[in-house]
């Protein structure tokens, strides 16, 4: 069985993956007793991708991928983008992060957003993106349990149910990393 790593210390993220990807051993940074700090200093989704998987491999000499996440609202000047995981400071959770959003949709009738992720698969021959994105609005206040990060308040188009209330195998056929993921899968399974 093949085995990449996923650049990511996100558990909610490597379980989504692992479930989409289980013909490949999908190995976490713990697993290959990487404990540093991955840098992110990029101001794109792509940059911060590849910046992550590319620190992994030149480092351990292992194929690996990283991924980067955004939510994009238009009403707010398609904030909280690239610093949607630190929306509400350097200290801040996924609570405070979507209070924030709230917050500052509070006032506005227009909410109308977009998840996008963006994978960098990264080996000897260099880095290759993959891109997913999922359209659809903000909610007025969190529902459901399941998910993570914003996934209380968004509600892709074409569902009546927030992210955060859909099976993981629903989530993982329709979200901007599911979509993402299933790019990956194409590229990986070529390669095979």
């Amino acid at each position: 069985m093949k085995k990449i790593v996923f650049a990511t210390n996100n558990p909610n993220k490597l379980k989504e993956v692992r479930k989409a990807l289980p013909h490949i051993q999908i190995l976490s940074l713990r697993d290959i007793e990487c404990f540093d700090e991955l840098p992110e200093e990029r101001d794109t989704l792509e940059g911060n991708a590849q910046q992550k998987a590319e620190y992994i491999y030149d480092k351990f000499k292992v194929p690996c991928f990283s991924d980067d996440t955004g939510l994009l609202i238009r009403a707010l000047n398609n904030e909280p983008g690239v610093y949607s995981a630190r929306y509400a400071g350097p200290d801040c959770d996924s609570e405070k992060n979507m209070d924030l959003v709230l917050k500052n949709l509070s006032e506005k009738e227009q909410r109308d957003a977009y998840f996008k992720t963006v994978i960098c698969f990264f080996n000897e021959e260099g880095p290759k993106l993959f891109e997913g994105v999922v359209n659809g609005d903000i909610l007025k206040e969190r529902t459901g349990k399941e998910g993570f990060g914003y996934d209380p308040i968004f509600k892709p188009n074409g569902y009546d149910l927030s992210f955060a209330q859909m099976s993981i195998e629903i989530k993982n056929k329709i979200s901007h990393r599911g979509i993402a993921v299933q790019k990956l899968v194409k590229y990986l399974t070529v390669l095979d």
